[in-house]
């Protein structure tokens, strides 16, 4: 039996499944992209975009999954869905809407497999770069079939972090998160997609992530990235009642994760047991290469 007591059988049929499914998402994402006429979009909310392209994507992806797995429960950004289903898929049919809109070749779908509160399964894929991140939990975590692990930095001062921004949390916050990191010396950017800056984490390319609430769609897939990357992540609601009404997340490299977890006010999850050998491994592969 895999964790949580699903059949290894059945994981690995929906393994599969979700790599198929997010390749066929992205082409129709892709082709909506490339299709888009400027100013093609209306928000929700305070910068918070939505095009016709979400809702394709979305209604694609559900179906797929239905076809195959109608047992399964879905929640989506666009359409939502009950979260009693102890096996349960969270999907995001494009982050990085407003990138999307504009023309900008950074926005993903991102999709995770949850089972009684545990994510054994995650997808990101870029269709515009062809950057396809896929993880299994206590497996692996690649990007386009390379293992991917996290940065060894230990020190903020040549660090570069990603913060990301949302509405739900007053903006005094906000400043103060960004006063403490500019503080410990780490160069802040912002690339607009909460996914692909967690599965950038799990690569290396940056040392960390926060944003003080995120939707599950948005960062399920990649906070399981960056625990088999070897990195560390904060405290996030684990149950499904839980995750439908999301929380603060933090993805950060493990030789700077205590102070971005000060600097960010937002709590580290414990380390296993197994997670802590595989650091300890690469402190002492990075000391015998110094």
């Amino acid at each position: 039996m895999t964790p949580n007591n699903i059949k290894k059988s059945e994981l690995e049929k929906r393994e599969a499944a979700l790599h198929s499914i997010t390749l066929t998402a992205g082409a129709l994402a892709l082709e909506s992209y490339r299709a888009r006429q400027p100013g093609d979009f209306t928000l929700k909310g305070q910068q918070d975009f939505l095009t016709e392209a979400d809702a394709l994507v979305e209604e694609h992806i559900r179906q797929a999954i239905y076809n195959l797995f109608p047992e399964d429960g879905l929640l989506g950004e666009e359409t939502g869905g009950s979260t009693s289903n102890p096996s349960l898929w969270v999907v995001d049919p494009i982050d990085g809407t407003a990138n999307f809109a504009r023309g900008i070749d950074h926005f993903c779908i991102s999709i995770a497999f949850v089972h009684n509160g545990d994510t054994l399964l995650g997808a990101i894929y870029n269709p515009a770069t062809n950057e396809m991140y896929l993880a299994r939990k206590d497996q692996y975590v690649t990007k386009n079939g390379q293992a991917l692990r996290a940065s060894s930095i230990r020190d903020t001062h040549s660090s570069s972090f990603e913060l990301g921004w949302s509405t739900r949390v007053p903006q005094e916050i906000y400043l103060a998160i960004v006063s403490s990191l500019l503080e410990s010396g780490t160069n802040i950017r912002r690339g607009a997609s909460g996914a692909l800056a967690l599965a950038w984490v799990a690569e290396g390319r940056t040392d960390g992530y926060a944003e003080s609430h995120m939707n599950a769609w948005d960062c399920l897939a990649g906070l399981l990235m960056v625990r088999e990357a070897g990195g560390r992540t904060g405290v996030y609601p684990k149950t499904h009642e839980e995750i439908a009404h999301g929380g603060p997340i933090l993805a950060v490299a493990p030789g700077v994760a205590e102070q971005f977890a000060n600097d960010t006010m937002i709590s580290l999850a414990a380390e296993h047991n197994d997670q802590k050998k595989t650091n300890n491994q690469r402190a002492t592969e990075l000391e015998l290469t110094a």
